[in-house]
C-alpha cells in the first residue's frame, strides 16, 4: 500500500503548448516544485517594485525604508518557504534546503537579468557575469540557513 507521501499529487511545473505536448520544467531529471518557482518570482517583484519605490524616495531615510521593507517581506517569503516545506509537505532538510536556495538563485537572477536590461537601456555597462555570480552568491548563503532553519524544524517536529 502506498503510504500518505506518495498518494499526494504532485506539485509541479508543466507547459501545454497548442499541441498539447507537455513540458516539465525540471532540476535534474527531477519536476521543480510550483512552489520554488512562485517564491522566486516574489523575490524578483520584490525586488523590482521595492527598488523602483526607494529610487524614487524623496530622501534617504525613506530609501531605506523601502530597502528595509523588501527585506523584511524577502525574509519572511524565506521563512515561510522553509516552513511549508517541513511542516506541510515534510520535504528532507536537504531538499527543503535546495528548493528554497534554489528560489533564492532564481529571484537573483532575474534581478540581475532585469539590472542587464535597465543597463542597455539607460546605456550603462552592466557586466553580463552577473548574470551567473548573483544567483550563486545567493544561493550558497541562502542554502546554509535554509539547511539549519529546516533542521530545527525537523528536529522539533520529531522531539513533539
Amino acid at each position: 500500500m502506498d503510504s500518505p507521501k506518495e498518494q499526494e499529487p504532485q506539485r509541479h511545473l508543466e507547459f501545454r503548448t497548442k499541441e498539447m505536448r507537455t513540458f516539465h520544467l525540471s532540476v535534474n531529471g527531477r519536476p521543480l516544485p510550483l512552489l520554488t518557482l512562485l517564491v522566486g518570482v516574489l523575490y524578483l517583484v520584490v525586488g523590482i517594485v521595492f527598488g523602483a519605490l526607494a529610487g524614487s524616495a524623496a530622501s534617504n531615510q525613506a530609501r531605506g525604508a523601502w530597502r528595509l521593507a523588501a527585506w523584511v517581506i524577502s525574509a519572511a517569503a524565506f521563512g515561510a518557504h522553509i516552513g511549508y516545506e517541513q511542516v506541510r509537505l515534510r520535504n528532507s532538510p536537504r531538499t527543503t534546503a535546495f528548493h528554497a536556495s534554489l528560489a533564492a538563485a532564481l529571484g537573483a537572477f532575474g534581478l540581475a537579468a532585469a539590472a542587464s536590461v535597465h543597463g542597455l537601456r539607460t546605456h550603462h555597462h552592466f557586466p553580463a557575469i552577473a548574470l551567473a555570480i548573483w544567483p550563486v552568491m545567493t544561493a550558497l548563503p541562502a542554502f546554509v540557513v535554509a539547511l539549519a532553519a529546516a533542521a530545527l524544524l525537523a528536529r522539533a517536529r520529531r522531539d513533539a
